[in-house]
């Protein structure tokens, strides 16, 4: 082995277990619970602050992707439907993945930009620019 790989494993080894972490965003899990015929999400006001998003744009996302009409009410999202937990998680990371992460460096720190007509996600920490769909 190279003298310099060695001095590189080495000084890997020597680095805090924080330092190898693979991501810095962590987004809480839905809190679901089902009242009647509707289904509750309890803390959608807690992921949309954490995915730095309007919590209705968000809202809209999520009811046209789970195909049901619902309301805001205050932090909670409100479904009219019953829906299973696991549903509403997978739409959630969706989300996420679409709307928040760059496609290019994978990094949480985007935002939405508006030009003319179009909306476009902008990465803060690379630069890069991708145009986004309609919701």
């Amino acid at each position: 082995m190279d003298p310099y790989e060695q001095l590189l494993d080495e000084a890997k080894k020597k680095l805090p277990d924080a330092g190898r972490e693979a991501s810095r965003l962590e987004i809480p899990k839905a809190l679901v619970q089902i009242a009647g015929r509707q289904t509750i999400i309890k803390n959608s006001g807690v992921i949309a602050r954490t995915i730095r998003r309007d919590p209705k744009l968000f809202a809209k996302y999520l009811f046209k992707e789970l195909a049901v009409p619902g309301t805001i009410k205050q932090n909670e999202l409100v479904l009219l439907g019953k829906l299973r937990e696991d549903m509403i998680q997978k739409r959630i990371d969706d989300f996420i993945k679409e709307f928040v992460l760059c496609h290019e460096c994978g990094k949480p720190d985007t935002v939405i930009e508006l030009f003319e007509k179009a909306s476009f996600l902008r990465c803060e920490a690379c630069g890069a620019r991708r145009a986004m769909r309609k919701i």
